[in-house]
């Protein structure tokens, strides 16, 4: 009888530890902050970049990609990503994939510019800069850049 006690212990400090890890996991994925706004970038190609990656400006984490989806017109990239409150933007921001590292992962940069007036909700960032392939740049320079085929 003893033993089935140990056990029940045993099993509920093992849940409660896993649901700290959760909660943990949770907060630090800034999972909980869904304030600000949305606003919306078309782009030719997003490689590396995934819902819940960083919104950053001048190297600053102010957003996180909350969605992306495929324009069935234009067959662009549509990524919808959310902007803290407190960060106004210009009209005329621009956004960049940058990559994280040269092992993969990219994040959305924003450039902003110069306009008085600042994107709400909703909006769309019209000057679009494409991810870079790094791959292909790499397999163009081994091969001696020749674009002559």
């Amino acid at each position: 009888m003893s033993s089935n006690l140990v056990e029940s212990l045993i099993g509920a400090l093992v849940l409660i530890v896993a649901g700290w890890f959760l909660v943990f996991a949770y907060e630090r994925t800034d999972a909980m902050s869904s304030g600000g706004y949305s606003l919306v970038a078309k782009f030719d190609r997003i490689d590396g970049l995934n819902v819940g990656s960083d919104v950053r400006m001048s190297g600053i984490k102010v957003g996180t990609v909350i969605d992306q989806r495929l324009d069935p017109v234009t067959y662009q990239a549509v990524v919808q990503f959310s902007v803290a409150p407190g960060v106004e933007l210009p009209l005329d921001t621009a956004a960049a994939i940058s990559s994280a590292s040269l092992l993969g992962g990219s994040y959305l940069s924003l450039l902003p510019g110069g306009e008085e007036e600042y994107l709400v909700e909703g909006d769309e960032i019209e000057e679009t800069q494409d991810a870079v392939d790094l791959v292909g740049l790499i397999g163009k320079f081994t091969s001696g850049g020749s674009d002559s085929e």
